[in-house]
């Protein structure tokens, strides 16, 4: 019989990335030869993104392209956000398309696509991820879905309610990610910091974070996409107390002002987001800080921008990363009277993050002198590079090994002294 082969392209965040590496396990178990060539493929998966329009508009062009240039005969697929908000309008608008599914229910995905191609249904599937990240680094999804209801986001009507799935079985899917090379595991979710609170009555990633510390092989933990209200002390101490936690939290904040706060439906408080702010920057001068602001949002005046840009001035994060409002769907904020001209809410976002660069660039330049631990990422003739606790993977810089000799492979944790900085790369000379 033939054996068919597979791709999948993988657009939007990394939670997405962990359903496309999910569905390429369950084509594996199925039988097919998985394959990056898209030309070689008899089976195209395109798994969108549907957050915000770029996102949405990036989709449907990939889906297009896909259309135009696969082989004559293959089978395109398109799943994800996106075909799960508009499943009857991409029917419509793109019939190239040879089966539309949702989110999640992987297998039932793949027995669909092996029904299509007159393939036996039904095998057994083993659950396991074909990763697309680096042997030694790879993402662990601890929840999905969102319960905050935020006036802006699409999410929760795409996803559903938080859903975080037991302990013991992120601990044994850890173990086997460690087992099969795995260093470096970050933490995902739409919420990460309210991990489990529907399963055990309380947020509990502070716990699960001590149980991973005690998988052999695993080197580094990262949080990401952390909701600043169940940011506790409790859990930036829990943080700290243990050296393969990274002292490193993406906490988005979104705003300052509490109008603005309130009016995005967020839980928690500006006086909560303050105080965690300072309670971890006294903790360690050394934790680094990520965080995600929103400009243009409906109502915001001068002054509520200038109250935000202002906070980031005097409560500095090492990272920021900052998007203007866009209405979607079915959301709350979509139909908010006062909505902001793109013109405004542009023109408050280049002066954030003009003002995040010149933060970033003094931030880094404290670095120089100083040793840390690096992770290599990528050997090639332009040079060595590689990674630091403070740099998470896919959203932040890089440092440039100057050197590094020979026996150095991709994987290796080294020590290197950071010589050069810049706004959001840095250089440094191996030292062992």
């Amino acid at each position: 019989m033939k054996r068919y082969k597979a791709g999948i392209i993988s657009l939007g965040c990394s939670k997405n990335l962990v359903d496309s590496e999910l569905i390429l396990g369950c084509l594996k178990d199925a039988g097919f030869e998985i394959t990056a060539d898209q030309q070689q493929a008899d089976v195209i998966v395109v798994n969108t993104c549907g957050f915000i329009t770029p996102a949405k508009e990036e989709s449907i062009n990939a889906i297009l392209e896909a259309a135009r240039d696969k082989k004559e005969g293959a089978l395109l697929v398109v799943s994800g956000c996106l075909s799960q908000r508009y499943p009857q309008e991409l029917k419509e608008s793109i019939p190239e398309v040879d089966l539309f599914w949702g989110v999640g229910r992987h297998r039932e995905l793949v027995d669909s696509i092996c029904a299509k191609l007159g393939m036996p249904c039904g095998c057994v599937y083993s659950g396991k991820r074909v990763l697309s990240t680096p042997k030694y680094s790879a993402y662990l999804r601890i929840a999905d879905g969102c319960d905050n209801r935020c006036a802006y986001c699409a999410i929760p009507l795409i996803r559903g309610g938080r859903k975080s799935l037991p302990m013991e079985k992120l601990v044994s899917e850890a173990e086997t990610l460690a087992a099969s090379g795995v260093k470096e595991l970050t933490l995902i979710a739409q919420d990460t910091s309210a991990y489990g609170k529907e399963l055990y009555g309380e947020p509990k990633l502070a716990e699960l974070l001590q149980e991973l510390c005690q998988i052999d092989g695993i080197h580094w933990l990262r949080v990401l996409y952390a909701y600043p209200n169940t940011v506790t002390e409790k859990l930036v101490d829990t943080m700290l107390s243990h050296k393969k936690i990274v002292p490193y939290i993406d906490m988005p904040i979104q705003h300052i002002d509490p109008t603005m706060l309130e009016r995005m439906n967020r839980h928690g408080s500006a006086e909560h987001i303050r105080h965690i702010t300072r309670y971890t920057r006294e903790a360690s001068s050394d934790f680094i800080l990520r965080t995600t602001v929103m400009l243009g949002f409906p109502g915001e005046t001068e002054a509520q921008f200038r109250l935000l840009y202002d906070f980031l001035q005097d409560e500095p994060f090492d990272r920021v990363g900052a998007f203007t409002f866009c209405p979607e769907d079915n959301t709350p904020a979509a139909i908010m009277p006062d909505q902001v001209d793109e013109a405004v809410a542009n023109a408050r976002l280049d002066a954030i993050m003009r003002s995040q660069q010149q933060i970033s660039l003094k931030l880094n330049y404290k670095r120089i002198g100083r040793e840390y631990e690096v992770l290599v990422e990528k050997i090639t003739k332009e040079g060595c590079f590689g990674r630091s606790y403070a740099e998470a993977p896919d959203v932040d810089g890089v440092i440039k090994l100057e050197n590094v000799p020979e026996c150095v492979k991709e994987g290796d944790f080294v020590k290197a002294r950071i010589t050069q900085a810049s706004a959001y790369d840095l250089k440094g000379e191996y030292v062992q």
